[in-house]
């Protein structure tokens, strides 16, 4: 896989060349779990106590939310999905279409974008040219939602702060807020997940540079500080939450 296929398919476009295949790298092994900055493990704990959420630990460690534990609101205007490839960014909005709690049509992925331009030429798809076109299409279905009023869920990996600018940028062009939902499983899963996806439009390696980038460049303060309205862990594989449980953890206006 190439630096750019890599760029290209994260809404990142460039800005993972040479980063992810080369000083990345060199420091994969070096990497802590990319969750350990924030909200995960009993850091997650402690977010669900300061925000008033109730959670509980069976005896092997894993998080369970109880069934009244309050929903995170999450309002009309632009949620980015943030996290590694892998990560369940798809698994978790399937789960939110399934629960009638977003429409299918709030979702604007760029892989979905690239496989409509390019699913038959997938050498052209790796093209900057290409990046630039499905990037400029994602943005554009972005902004007919918001300025419509509606929200709109934007599927990328999105795990440098220059990909997030971007988005940021185009919802302030509406005055909408914006909701950073992270996914932060640690390193371990991550790569269980993508090994029993049986993905082969990364490899292992490509996987590990996206965690090592979304460690020192995602974590919930500089999101906010980058200028989200908020920015939430989505709970996963790590707090033995299953998809759908996780949705139930959230509502959107």
């Amino acid at each position: 896989m190439t630096a750019g296929k890599l760029a290209g398919m994260d809404g990142d476009e460039q800005l993972l060349r040479g980063r992810v295949h080369g000083h990345d790298h060199d420091h994969d092994h070096d990497a802590p779990s990319f969750g350990e900055a924030h909200d995960v493990g009993p850091g997650t704990a402690c977010r669900l106590h300061r925000t008033g959420e109730t959670a509980s630990r069976d005896r092997a460690g894993g998080l369970h939310l109880d069934s009244h534990t309050p929903a995170i609101r999450v309002p009309a205007g632009l949620v980015v999905l943030v996290g590694p490839p892998a990560s369940g960014k798809t698994s978790f909005v399937r789960a939110l279409i399934a629960r009638r709690q977003i429409d299918a049509e709030a979702v604007v992925s760029s892989d979905e974008i690239r496989a409509e331009f390019f699913g038959t030429s997938p050498a052209e798809a790796e093209s900057d040219a290409a990046d630039a076109r499905i990037f400029e299409e994602r943005d554009r279905r972005i902004a007919v939602r918001l300025a419509a009023g509606r929200s709109a869920v934007a599927e990328s990996t999105n795990v440098t702060p220059q990909a997030r600018a971007r988005l940021i940028a185009l919802a302030r062009r509406f005055d909408a807020p914006v909701t950073m939902l992270r996914f932060a499983p640690d390193v371990a899963d991550l790569l269980r997940q993508y090994t029993e996806r049986g993905r082969t439009d990364l490899t292992a390696a490509d996987v590990r540079a996206y965690a090592a980038v979304m460690t020192r460049e995602a974590g919930a303060e500089q999101l906010r500080s980058e200028g989200a309205t908020a920015a939430h862990d989505v709970p996963g594989r790590r707090e033995t939450i299953t998809p759908s449980e996780a949705a139930a953890h959230f509502s959107f206006a």
